[in-house]
């Protein structure tokens, strides 16, 4: 099943980005994007995702297309059916690890399965406040709050930048074998070579242009 195409893709603040961006991904399979720091990874990823709209082109996710739906609908598509992982965690800070995860339950009627606290390392400071987590250990809660409403499509910004090598090669397992299990689909932006190397397919944005290298 085709879960996102995007064609014809431009955008532009003060200056232009990237032009001219085609790219889709089937269930099943999972997208990294590449390219050095301020060549716009970070942008086409919020476009993809419903966050940002391209000045030009058209992005179809979940066979809807972004340019036709309301506000209303995104928020929906947003909360049932895309994970997003950002550098930045967004965990709510007066919450415990496991308080943040019940918010995800509850919005997407999932439960919070232990298999996955385990494999992330947090099974054991799952009670304790986000604030007396370290940096990693918050980025791991932040990936287990978006797999436990088990989103069709994921997609993440530097989603092991906080982490060691060890422990960020087991992210990326995990998170690649939760979209073959659950046919689910996975954009990664990142400045890792060889993680990015791990997904189906590559791209690398470079001149302005998103060139595929995988």
């Amino acid at each position: 099943m085709k879960l996102l195409k995007a064609k014809a893709i431009s955008h532009a603040f003060d200056y232009p980005l990237f032009n001219g961006v085609d790219i889709e991904l089937d269930s099943g399979e999972s997208i990294a994007i590449i390219g050095i720091s301020g060549s716009g990874k970070s942008t086409l990823l919020h476009i993809l995702s419903t966050l940002l709209t391209p000045k030009e082109g058209e992005v179809e996710l979940l066979g809807e297309k972004l340019s036709q739906q309301k506000k209303n609908a995104l928020v929906q598509m947003r909360r049932n059916d895309l994970g997003l992982i950002f550098q930045s965690h967004y965990l709510i800070k007066g919450f415990s690890a496991y308080e943040n995860l019940e918010v995800a339950s509850m919005l997407s009627n999932e439960p919070i399965e232990n298999k996955l606290l385990v494999s992330l390392g947090i099974d054991k400071v799952i009670r304790q406040k986000v604030t007396e987590l370290s940096g990693g250990q918050q980025q791991r809660v932040s990936i287990a709050r978006v797999l436990t409403k088990k989103p069709r499509v994921i997609f993440a910004d530097e989603p092991t930048g906080n982490l060691d090598l060890e422990t960020a090669s087991e992210v990326m397992e995990l998170l690649s074998g939760y979209i073959k299990e659950h046919d689910a689909g996975m954009v990664l932006v990142t400045h890792d070579n060889d993680l990015a190397m791990r997904c189906d397919k590559v791209y690398r944005i470079q001149d302005e242009q998103l060139v595929q290298i995988k």
